[in-house]
């Protein structure tokens, strides 16, 4: 398990991880951090465990939002392949259709 040490809100914490993942979580604590100093700037200092509180609370908004449009973009997606598939269908009978009256002419002009 790598260690890794981390700022937030200009204090450094050391933090554990899976190896390989190190980069990783110096971004997410980047983030954390960033969205730490926006609350501080908005509202005042209130404090490391507000702060973080407040700032894990915008972070988790910001996911539910984009998982509700994730849910949103993934049900038009099911329904635009669902269309597709139907069209694929129309179009092969379709296809058949031609190519039995082609055949039949066919056998009709020999």
């Amino acid at each position: 398990m790598a260690q890794i040490n981390v700022e937030v809100n200009g204090r450094p914490y050391a933090v554990g991880c899976e190896d390989g993942q190190e980069a990783h979580l110096i971004e997410l604590a980047k983030m954390f951090d960033h969205q730490v100093r926006q609350v501080g700037h908005d509202m005042g200092q209130l404090g490391d465990t507000r702060l973080f509180l407040m700032g894990a609370l915008l972070l988790a908004d910001e996911l539910a939002d984009v998982r509700g449009r994730l849910a949103v973009l993934q049900a038009e997606f099911a329904r635009l392949q669902s269309d597709r598939s139907r069209a694929e269908s129309r179009a092969v009978a379709a296809l058949e259709g031609a190519a039995k009256r082609i055949e039949k002419l066919a056998s009709e002009q020999s």
